[in-house]
């Protein structure tokens, strides 16, 4: 499943809210969870991938998520990044 989600974080993703999307993708333990953006791909659940983006506010990615409870996955990761 894939789902595009545009980043509603005042701070973009600084290290710290890097750090809990990593918490958050890592609930779901049955699921292989990657963000996409622009030519680049990483592991969600990978914190030196998360940094390595330099997300900002605003900015528009791909999640996607493959594995038992990938709809969760996309939600939560949706609910967090847009809250």
């Amino acid at each position: 499943m894939t789902r595009d989600i545009t980043i509603n974080l005042k701070k973009g993703m600084e290290a710290r809210l890097a750090a809990m999307l990593v918490q958050v993708s890592s609930q779901y333990e049955n699921s292989s969870i990657h963000i996409v953006s622009g030519t680049r791909q990483v592991n969600a659940k990978s914190i030196m991938g998360m940094m390595s983006l330099a997300l900002t506010n605003g900015q528009m990615i791909t999640v996607t998520a493959e594995g038992g409870d990938e709809e969760a996955a996309l939600k939560g990761i949706e609910d967090y990044l847009t809250s």
